[in-house]
């Protein structure tokens, strides 16, 4: 079909469904909106054999990155630009990355709007080569823009693009780790299976409203289901995400809250890498607050082979991924910006059972490689046929509060001994916890193999905090499992500092 004819019939099926209500968006159709209906429907479709979905024309697929990058939104022609509403939608085009168009309805009045893709709606370069236009053409995501700093300045704060991943910042941040709606079979020997988004209803907030509600369905050959979102942007942005899947095989290894992020190194591994800047990552350690009311830290690695740490635990308190350091210095890089990427946190709405919070790092040698994943594993498999309903909330920007009031792990540092060896420092930050007489502070250091020394505990003037530096002798041992914490009067005053060592 060629692009004039393909427009024309999008102008003919606007006339017939009207345009009132979803001004600058061609129409396809529209209908009563209920999300009953929406489960029944991924209910249903799990039932039923998976049928990827169309592919866009060849050359949109075929585009480089650089073609690609020509291409953009016009954000005049933003959904909701120039009404009461709070918030502004702008769409992404196919291609490239995104080869599998999304459907995209706005929900208002009780309405359910499918709204059309529209060529007219993106501005290009010359750069970007003629390309066909056909009914297979279609939104590959969507951002949302809203007024977080300045009135009347709508700055973007959430994108959703691509399989299930989405990704969101606070005020004041850049774009950084994501987030997916479920994780399959991650790091597993027989492949990841990677569920999509297929279908979107963005329902429309009120004026004056402070939050917006999404809902998404979920298609893959393992799984369907139904994600709604109540998102509410600030310093930080919150995420309150239900959830209902529908298996269609047995699922055994499922990911829930799964989080993927970027580290390839820090003060840790820095002489791997000849780079100019200190510190190359879009997180720097994994934060679980147990069931049991632990904190622990685990310091984040880029080893050389894939490895796959478990944290065993019943009903967690939560866990995330977290950028500690925050100043330009940590970084010294003026275009990545990684001083401003944000944490995110995963708290459970209920009690998620037994399982493990389970983190995979994978090996990477240059940043645009996302090579760390982490995400809640349940222990019981959910039986083809069944179903299992959770919420959680993330919040993207800082850290949650503490559980119970202990010092942070705010660097990690690794080096080689000249007599052999290795040597640590953990920095912890000042906190009311630490006594003025440090003396009385007990070190507890630890490792599954090898040899440890008791280490040493000093004040660190730049931080106001205290430093413990140990060592450690991985003799002939290829990875060793390492351990630290602080107590004070029998009482842990510390995060339990966690790191795998690997030869």
């Amino acid at each position: 079909m060629h692009r004039r004819n393909f427009l024309k019939s999008l102008t003919s099926m606007t006339a017939l469904w009207g345009s009132a209500a979803i001004a600058g968006a061609a129409v396809l159709d529209q209908r009563p909106f209920a999300k009953t209906d929406l489960i029944k429907t991924a209910r249903k479709l799990a039932s039923s054999t998976y049928v990827p979905r169309k592919m866009v024309p060849q050359e949109w697929q075929d585009l480089t990155y650089d073609q690609y990058k020509s291409i953009w939104f016009n954000t005049h022609k933003a959904l909701w630009r120039d009404t009461d509403s709070p918030y502004q939608v702008d769409f992404f085009h196919p291609g490239l990355y995104f080869p599998q168009p999304v459907e995209i309805n706005i929900v208002e009045d009780g309405i359910a709007t499918r709204i059309g893709f529209d060529p007219a709606m993106f501005d290009k370069t010359d750069k970007v080569p003629d390309l066909p236009i056909d009914d297979s053409l279609g939104f590959s995501g969507f951002r949302l823009r809203t007024e977080i700093e300045t009135p009347d300045i709508f700055q973007e704060f959430m994108v959703m693009q691509g399989a299930s991943y989405f990704r969101a910042i606070a005020k004041g941040q850049s774009y950084g780790l994501s987030a997916r709606g479920l994780a399959l079979n991650t790091a597993d020997p027989k492949g990841e299976e990677f569920p999509d988004f297929t279908k979107f209803w963005i329902e429309r907030p009120a004026a004056g409203a402070r939050g917006i509600v999404i809902h998404a369905l979920m298609d893959a050959p393992s799984v369907t289901g139904i994600y709604s979102f109540v998102i509410h942007p600030g310093s930080p942005t919150i995420m309150d995400v239900s959830a209902r899947i529908f298996a269609r095989v047995k699922l055994d290894h499922i990911g829930i809250g799964p989080l993927t992020s970027m580290f390839l190194f820090d003060e840790t591994n820095r002489s791997r890498f000849d780079d100019f800047r200190p510190a190359v990552h879009d997180s720097d350690g994994l934060l679980v607050q147990n069931g049991a009311g632990e904190t622990l830290w685990r310091a984040l690695a880029n080893p050389k082979n894939l490895q796959v740490s478990s944290f065993v635990d019943d009903n967690p308190k939560g866990f995330g991924l977290m950028q500690r350091p925050k100043d330009f210095a940590n970084f010294a890089d003026l275009e990545a910006s990684y001083h401003k990427r944000p944490g995110l946190w995963v708290e459970p709405g209920e009690g998620w059972g037994k399982g493990s919070v389970t983190l995979v790092e994978i090996p990477a040698d240059r940043e645009i490689y996302d090579n760390i994943v982490a995400y809640w594993r349940p222990r019981r498999p959910i039986l083809a046929g069944g179903t299992h309903k959770f919420t959680y909330r993330l919040s993207w920007g800082g850290e949650p509060a503490a559980i119970k009031p202990v010092t942070r792990v705010i660097n990690t540092r690794m080096g080689k001994r000249f007599t052999g060896g290795y040597i640590v420092t953990i920095d912890f930050a000042d906190h009311d916890v630490i006594p003025k007489d440090i003396s009385k502070i007990t070190r507890h250091i630890s490792a599954n193999t090898g040899t440890v020394s008791d280490g040493i505990l000093q004040k660190n003037p730049e931080t106001g905090g205290v430093r413990l530096a140990f060592t450690f002798d991985p003799k002939s041992t290829q990875s060793m499992e390492l351990r630290a914490q602080l107590m004070y009067e029998g009482h842990s005053i510390s995060e339990v500092w966690l790191y795998r060592w690997t030869a």
